[in-house]
């Protein structure tokens, strides 16, 4: 039948010598590609540059030997052809990913039998794409046998193959609807620069004509979950799991796993496989070492080191440094022993069913030390546990989470809690998000308690600033709590073009995240920092 591929891995029906010529073929095609990278290409970089181009074994035989030596019988042109038309390699940053894929351009170019091969390097704009370009010219120069060979034009980004008029042109986004018709290959860099399919699309469908057309993607991990690159990487991960899924396409992810601990070096070598030859380990542990310490660095860490999808989303709080704040065992106990008439502010984030309710005081008169109130319906308790690994139960036996009876909570509870506080502490406000609030909200103006609006998002962002200020410099003490700290763990934020952060509450289907107590940690402190500016001193105009 027209266009049907026989396998050479043992499979297709009259084996013998198909078979076997398939294996040899296979094993010839990689073995002259692995030769052309190892004798006559160069690396152009650091202490690596002008020695041979020795593929790594990962490199070898997880990216070039299947990417050019795998064929298939086709029927349609009567020979053996490439099983992949598309290569799509995922991996972090600052490993060698620009010389390989330029050594790949050039081997389309004038060491893949073709003759008037076009290839493309496309990228999302001029700069992007010259980057495999600059690196593929500084190869042909530094290489006797391909420098008399291939012609280089700087200016246009354009090299050209005297010998079969091949030529490799580095083209940016909008310069895809000028294509010639005919791509050989292309070599397609940082697919997470791309808005949208567009390029991509456009140099896919122009291979059509070729007997055996190759696309090589090389990426990092990105930051928009709903961009064309996180498509790509869903899809790949099909093929991955199941490559019957895309025979057609090769595909080497290298993505550390997000409940991997990023801080520990064992979980770094996947998503780095040059780690240790040609990438420093040291140079990852001064990386590590500060993003340990800023989350807004922590961020990059995994995005572009440990090649995690981090969703324009990470974990907001070092964990860390909110141990270094637990201040004096005990402290909390004492305050719930016995009346102590300081000041404090209250935070409250409301619940309904299936996340905590909870209740914050901070005392900033004792280091900003904060005191949680948390609740849970008790049909609920079995839910989170199975989401936690069996952490809720033993919260709640020892006191840590309260809960009331049914499936939602009965905030009657809350309302004793909160006189009985207000018994013991000097309470200056409550600070509420407003959501589902308008009732419980009635129920303590009835009591006299000034209460007080909090708008969430970015309204948050100053107060968020000064938690994180705070516990960075140990001017925040929490006690303990570990409920608290589990809210602190699974807290994620994003930041603006205006620098300017805030929550982002875990989807529904997240597995055990609940972020609750820090939510009303951070409205508490926003009634502190609203009381502070209008009680601060005003200065006259010398500044006095």
């Amino acid at each position: 039948m027209a266009g049907r591929r026989r396998r050479c891995d043992g499979r297709f029906p009259d084996g013998g010598t198909c078979q076997a010529l398939g294996a040899h073929l296979c094993e010839a095609r990689a073995g002259r590609v692995v030769s052309v990278f190892q004798e006559i290409l160069v690396h152009t970089k650091g202490r690596w540059a002008r020695s041979p181009f020795i593929l790594t074994p990962w490199q070898r035989d997880e990216i070039i030997r299947p990417l050019f030596g795998e064929v298939e019988w086709s029927e349609e042109f009567g020979r053996w052809v490439r099983r992949y038309r598309i290569g799509f390699c995922e991996l972090s940053r600052k490993n060698g990913k620009s010389e390989l894929l330029a050594g790949i351009a050039l081997v389309l170019m004038v060491a893949d039998s073709e003759e008037e091969a076009e290839v493309y390097g496309a990228a999302c704009d001029r700069d992007q794409a010259r980057k495999v370009y600059d690196v593929a010219e500084r190869m042909v120069e530094l290489s006797p046998l391909l420098s008399r060979r291939i012609t280089a034009y700087s200016q246009a980004k354009r090299m050209v193959d005297s010998r079969t008029a091949s030529y490799y042109q580095a083209i940016p986004a909008d310069a895809a609807g000028n294509l010639g018709h005919n791509p050989h290959g292309i070599i397609f860099d940082e697919v997470i620069t791309q808005p949208d399919s567009k390029l991509w699309d456009a140099l896919r469908t122009g291979m059509g004509t070729r007997e055996q057309p190759l696309m090589v993607a090389g990426t990092t991990a990105g930051d928009d979950v709903t961009s064309f690159a996180f498509a790509e990487h869903e899809y790949c991960r099909r093929v991955e799991a199941d490559p019957e899924f895309d025979r057609r396409r090769l595909v080497f992810l290298r993505n550390t796993p997000r409940e991997a601990d990023p801080w520990d070096e064992a979980n770094w070598a996947h998503a780095n496989p040059a780690l240790g030859h040609f990438l420093s380990i040291e140079a990852l542990r001064d990386e590590a070492l500060e993003a340990r310490n800023d989350p807004a660095k922590e961020a990059s860490f995994r995005q572009f080191r440990l090649n995690q999808w981090v969703q324009a989303a990470t974990r907001w709080m070092p964990l860390h440094l909110w141990d270094l704040c637990i201040g004096t065992p005990g402290t909390s106990d004492e305050l719930d022993a016995r009346p102590v008439r300081q000041r404090c502010f209250g935070g409250l984030d409301l619940s309904s069913k299936y996340d905590l309710t909870a209740l914050c005081w901070v005392f900033p008169d004792l280091q900003n030390l904060a005191l949680w109130r948390f609740w849970l319906p008790e049909e609920q308790v079995p839910l989170l546990d199975r989401l936690t690994g069996g952490l809720v139960s033993p919260w709640v036996r020892a006191g840590w989470i309260r809960t009331t009876p049914g499936a939602s909570i009965d905030y009657e509870a809350l309302y004793d809690q909160v006189d009985a506080d207000r018994e013991r502490y000097r309470v200056i406000d409550l600070n509420y998000d407003p959501m589902m609030a308008a009732p419980v909200v009635q129920q303590f103006e009835k009591r006299g308690l000034v209460s007080v609006q909090v708008q969430q998002g970015f309204a948050l962002s100053e107060p968020m600033k000064e938690l994180m200020r705070m516990v960075q410099s140990r001017q925040f003490v929490h006690g303990g709590n570990p409920v608290a700290r589990w809210n602190a763990e699974c807290v994620e934020s994003k930041t603006d073009h205006r620098e300017r952060i805030y929550f982002v509450k875990p989807a529904r289907g997240s597995v055990g995240k609940r972020i609750d107590g820090i939510a009303a940690l951070v409205m508490a402190i926003d009634g502190v920092m609203r009381r502070a500016s209008v009680t601060r001193p005003k200065r006259t105009a010398a500044g006095f």
